[in-house]
């Protein structure tokens, strides 16, 4: 399909720099390939489920995976961390790229560095001198919270910096490793998954740690020519198990982010049954796609011509989705990671 299929026409205020306040007030928009079915806020989400429905969430935990370092000529330059590769070493997008020579040592701290081992376009990896835990205790003391770029901030406000460090983060993050995170589950808290859970609906918490290629702009005119970016994802046998079992029961699995549903949708076979699974996943979902486990999604809204836009597109028809979001702006709904949310419902 051409990469201009999925164009329309967003006005810069509708993309959200900071975040509603309880995370369940924000808004969310109801929707099915019927079109448009009702406005509501997240903390009317119980209204929208079933008992024995199984709520899928993505409890990977962001780390602070934004460095600012010196070369060794003395020149400044910045790393967003998107793909770890081993305990010591990720590969990072770096600005400028151009300037990190392989062998070059970076130094962000007096006892903290990396060797530049690779550089492969924009993209370098580094071996840094921590390793494993150590390596992200030093992320933490070192690292900003990798905010998309669409979101601006002030480095000298280091109120609004810190803030971000719990509020870019989910209430049941867990497993470290994301660089971006899944913001779709941003909205809940714990009240309202209490609720949840008490009405009969089951919550499995699966992990895909969410890399910075999410952000990346689609720059081929085709989606037959895109790469895929890779993030690594974990589903557990008893995971795997408990989503089986509620689907099998007649329950829907509702993936909460498009983050939860692309793991789902990798360790489905073609019978519809979630395997155990760990490892990367480069799944590319496009309006062809034949989805074999999700049928609800809930979703923050998304950017032209992203890969998630092509996604939702997949979930809903193309069409549908447009008028969706023509919707959704012409009423105020706030856009990407701090925006609203929407909860969309697949009929087969």
């Amino acid at each position: 399909m051409k990469v201009s299929d999925f164009d329309f026409n967003l006005p810069e205020d509708s993309i959200a720099q900071t975040a509603i306040e309880p995370r369940h007030n924000a808004k969310m928009l109801n929707a099915d390939l019927n079109g448009v079915c009702g406005d509501f806020i997240v903390k009317d989400l119980p209204k929208l489920l079933r008992r024995g429905d199984c709520l899928v969430l993505n409890d990977t935990k962001v780390i602070p995976a934004r460095l600012f370092g010196n070369r060794p000529t003395g020149g400044k330059v910045e790393f967003t961390l998107h793909l770890q590769k081993s305990l010591d070493s990720w590969v990072a997008f770096a600005k400028p790229a151009k300037k990190c020579n392989t062998g070059d040592e970076i130094r962000f701290a007096d006892d903290f560095s990396a060797q530049v081992i690779n550089r492969e376009g924009g993209e370098i990896t580094l071996q840094f001198n921590k390793s494993g835990a150590e390596l992200i205790t030093y992320l933490h003391k070192y690292g900003q919270m990798p905010l998309p770029p669409y979101i601006k901030r002030n480095n000298s406000d280091s109120d609004v910096l810190e803030n971000d460090k719990s509020r870019y983060q989910t209430v049941f993050a867990n497993t470290e490793g994301a660089v971006a995170a899944p913001t779709a589950g941003l909205h809940l808290t714990n009240e309202l998954l209490d609720e949840i859970e008490k009405m009969g609906v089951g919550i499995v918490k699966i992990t895909l740690h969410v890399g910075a290629g999410t952000f990346l702009p689609v720059v081929v005119d085709d989606t037959d020519n895109h790469k895929m970016h890779a993030e690594i994802g974990v589903i557990t046998k008893q995971q795997a198990k408990q989503i089986n079992d509620y689907k099998s029961n007649g329950g829907r699995i509702i993936a909460v982010g498009t983050t939860a549903l692309r793991l789902l949708e990798t360790a489905t076979n073609d019978n519809g049954i979630v395997n155990e699974y760990s490892d990367e996943t480069r799944l590319f979902i496009i309006p062809s796609y034949k989805f074999k486990i999700v049928d609800c999604l809930m979703t923050n809204y998304h950017l032209p011509k992203s890969t998630l836009f092509m996604l939702v597109s997949a979930f809903l028809g193309i069409d549908n989705m447009k008028s969706v979001y023509e919707y959704a702006i012409k009423n105020n709904y706030r856009f990407y990671s701090y925006g609203d949310s929407s909860f969309l419902e697949r009929i087969k």
